[in-house]
């Protein structure tokens, strides 16, 4: 009887998950370009900190000074929110045009996929210690990848969506 009650349950949490993933993909479907654009933060200039990290590598930067030219946490945030935005794009171009590059596209949601899990790393380290080496260098391959990130969102909505590059490039 417990088996039968608990197979239930567990039917019961991942129906509520699927339907929940598809009103989600449903509603990021139906979003017009302006609204997804507003989403982009642009608090946070990632091609002069990746610019400057890239410098203070070289150059043996403390853990401390790395941290402050991405911005800390709130950086890394921006960085996480604005990775799926730019996913979210990319996905737009796809749907409206029929000249997409599905390699392209599919480094996007790569680089994406990796921004998330490297700022998430590095903001858990962070919650549970003080800057050190190990969440620079999660928050730095971030910002390097979110740089080459925003490059190729950009060579992608040029090249698929020309009217949508300049808002995006205004944007960040």
């Amino acid at each position: 009887m417990a088996f039968i009650v608990f197979a239930i349950a567990i039917f019961a949490i991942a129906a509520g998950f699927l339907g929940r993933w598809r009103a989600e993909a449903r509603r990021r479907s139906a979003k017009s370009w302006d609204e997804i654009v507003s989403q982009l933060r642009p608090d946070w200039r990632a091609r002069a900190a990746g610019d400057q990290l890239a410098w203070s590598e070289d150059h043996t930067a403390t853990p401390e000074q790395q941290w402050q030219l991405m911005q800390g946490a709130q950086g890394l945030w921006a960085m996480h929110q604005n990775a799926r935005v730019m996913l979210e794009m990319a996905d737009y171009a796809a749907r409206n045009s029929e000249t997409v590059d599905r390699e392209l596209l599919a480094a996007l949601r790569s680089d994406a996929i990796q921004i998330r899990v490297y700022v998430s790393v590095a903001l858990i380290k962070y919650a549970c210690t003080q800057v050190n080496e190990s969440i620079c260098s999660n928050a730095a391959r971030a910002a390097a990848m979110y740089v080459d990130m925003t490059a190729r969102t950009a060579e992608l909505l040029q090249v698929n969506g020309g009217q949508f590059a300049p808002s995006f490039s205004a944007a960040m």
